[in-house]
């Protein structure tokens, strides 16, 4: 009686190596997968703070105290209201800059933020603190708005 179970060789090379390319495929698609949704920034601590807020007739009151991630100098925040998103970066003791954070180049919203540099976490794009683009693949500046500061309080205008 004969094994019909049996493989040749060739039958067995050839499994073999579709195993074999099958992970490697895996392994690849598994990583690219895996970096897509990744901050370059991010890696290294770059989480921009958030601070939730409320749009009233055309602007955005904050409160900058101590407890502020808009403290000190040198420091920004994401603010969130109405289904939209500022970057605000405090610039002097006195001057602050408020841009968009929706990426000029395919809409994500920029959440990394590093040595005054804002980060897209899709495509990497960077961007100033005044909304200029330092790295595409954006070509577009983010746009500004003005921003007034008085008794602790930080008036952006939206509208």
């Amino acid at each position: 009686m004969e094994n019909t179970n049996l493989q040749t060789r060739r039958e067995f090379c050839l499994q073999a190596c579709q195993a074999a390319s099958l992970a490697v495929l895996g392994g690849a698609l598994s990583t690219l997968l895996e970096s897509c949704g990744k901050n370059p920034v991010d890696s290294s601590g770059g989480n921009i703070n958030r601070i939730n807020a409320s749009l009233v007739n055309g602007t955005i009151t904050l409160a900058i105290d101590a407890s502020s991630p808009l403290a000190t100098v040198g420091g920004a925040a994401l603010v969130q209201y109405s289904n939209s998103a500022l970057l605000v970066a405090r610039m002097a003791q006195d001057t602050f800059a408020a841009v968009t954070a929706i990426c000029t180049h395919q809409s994500c919203t920029i959440t990394g933020y590093n040595n005054q540099v804002y980060s897209c976490p899709c495509h990497g794009s960077r961007f100033g603190t005044d909304g200029r683009v330092i790295q595409g693949p954006a070509s577009s500046p983010l746009r500004s708005y003005q921003t007034q500061f008085a008794n602790n309080q930080l008036i952006i205008t939206v509208a």
